[in-house]
């Protein structure tokens, strides 16, 4: 039977339970399975779905019985604050892109791609590979497999100009995602209590693995083409800072990309400082009209660590992304990610290296990057004819957000509370600034599900507009 099946069963139970008397005893298995013509597995799954509710218990050897209430005494907690002191820092409970919205909205909150997007043959093929092989059981080097290692700088080293040393396999770490990526590189590179520049408006997550490892955020001002080269020098003279983390390519989240010539200048200032550029390649596989243009190809003398994820592009549940550092830089991160985590899974690193050698995965590419074209203009349109007061600017080249400012005086909370009471949830632009935000913005996801529903979130949201005009 299928989950609907489960579904009936377990809807049908409730029904009984409630009406029957605390401590009753339920039908056996035996029994369920010819009540509901169902199979032994589909009945276990119904009975365990209704023990994890809290509406049954089983005693061994006896049966499963319908729980007695329990009564819940209210529990003072206030001794923990006291002996947990202050917090060494302030986090959000839930960021905004992490929220989960109901099927029936329209979700233009997200982080992530939705599924029709992603390679799904080519995971699910993989995973069953990799689930069969060796690595199910096997324990990997802490710093990743070697033929992981071995493609992301290869990936790199093909980008790489004559004259300038290409990255290593032996100069990549394969982390579980890039946001522990940034932790442990913001653990490295920047002492507690030290300053880290960084791009305002930027990645809420870089915000805050900077906030975990106590480090105080200096954001830099700049421009269409990038940082601005001599703000970036001054405020580097004038912090002492070591560490300037950026997202030249496809910004999250303007979409933004540096140009060369912004991208070289800013290499030079941090070449200059003898600091570190932070360059996070989050979103390298998600080009719309330019290619990327990684900053990292141009470093030969390790001022450059590189972070390369591949979580967008190829499925949220292969947690898998590269860091390519040289020197004493790159064994502080080792050491960190192996304190922090040990290893990678094996599974999900030989998914990911079986994915992108397959010879779909270019294919994939080629429709991903159609994909995102069409429904970066369809939501740019569908604003542009019923929420015109959301400024674009310039659509962005890549990545997977639209960013919008919003007229002065509007209060963007209420805006964000108004628009999920009508089915439309959106992001408030504060989380992506380190300090004041600059104005009130939005960020939009145009890869959620249901893009013919953009002209009707469109709608409500020039709607709420005007409700505060």
């Amino acid at each position: 039977m299928s989950n609907d099946s489960t579904g009936r069963i377990v809807d049908d139970l409730r029904r009984w339970i409630s009406a029957a008397a605390p401590g009753a005893r339920l039908p056996s298995s035996r029994e369920l399975v010819a009540r509901y013509a169902a199979s032994p597995v589909t009945v276990q799954k119904a009975l365990r779905r209704l023990a994890a509710e809290g509406l049954t218990e089983s005693r061994p050897g006896v049966g499963t019985f319908a729980r007695a209430e329990r009564v819940v005494r209210s529990v003072d907690y206030g001794w923990q604050s006291a002996a947990l002191r202050t917090p060494r820092f302030t986090l959000p409970r839930s960021s905004q892109p992490l929220r989960t919205a109901p099927p029936e909205a329209h979700a233009l909150h997200g982080g992530y791609p939705e599924p029709g997007l992603l390679p799904e043959r080519l995971v699910r093929a993989a995973l069953g590979r990799a689930a069969r092989s060796a690595a199910a059981t096997a324990r990997p080097p802490t710093a990743g497999l070697p033929e992981l290692r071995a493609w992301f700088a290869t990936e790199l080293a093909a980008l790489t100009p004559a004259g300038t040393a290409a990255p290593a396999f032996s100069d990549v770490v394969i982390t579980p995602g890039s946001q522990s990526a940034l932790t442990s590189i913001t653990r490295a590179l920047v002492p507690p209590g030290g300053a880290l520049l960084i791009e305002s408006p930027t990645y809420w997550g870089a915000i805050h693995s900077a906030h975990l490892a106590g480090v105080r955020l200096v954001p830099v001002r700049g421009d269409a083409d990038g940082p601005d080269p001599d703000e970036l020098d001054r405020t580097f003279r004038e912090t002492g800072a070591r560490a300037f983390y950026a997202q030249p390519n496809y910004a999250n989240p303007t979409g933004a990309q540096w140009s060369p010539e912004r991208g070289r200048a800013v290499l030079d200032v941090v070449r200059d400082r003898g600091a570190f550029l932070v360059e996070d390649d989050w979103a390298h596989d998600l080009a719309i009209t330019t290619e990327p243009r990684p900053v990292a190809v141009e470093d030969h003398d390790g001022h450059v660590v590189y972070v390369r994820s591949l979580t967008k592009s190829m499925s949220p549940a292969v947690r898998v992304a590269a860091v390519i550092a040289r020197g004493p830089a790159r064994e502080r991160i080792l050491a960190d990610q192996a304190a922090e985590s040990a290893y990678v899974s094996a599974i999900l690193q030989a998914t990911a290296l079986d994915v992108v050698s397959d010879p779909g995965w270019s294919t994939h590419l080629r429709r991903l990057r159609r994909a995102l074209r069409e429904r970066r203009d369809l939501l740019a349109a569908s604003l542009a004819e019923h929420a015109s007061a959301v400024d674009i600017g310039t659509l962005p080249p890549g990545g997977i957000h639209l960013w919008g400012r919003l007229p002065g005086g509007i209060d963007v909370h209420r805006l964000v509370r108004d628009c999920e009471a009508a089915g439309v949830y959106v992001a408030a632009g504060d989380e992506w600034f380190s300090a004041e935000p600059a104005g009130p913005y939005l960020r939009l996801n145009f890869t959620g599900p249901n893009p013919g529903g953009f002209t009707d979130a469109a709608s409500v949201i020039g709607d709420a507009i005007l409700a505060q005009r």
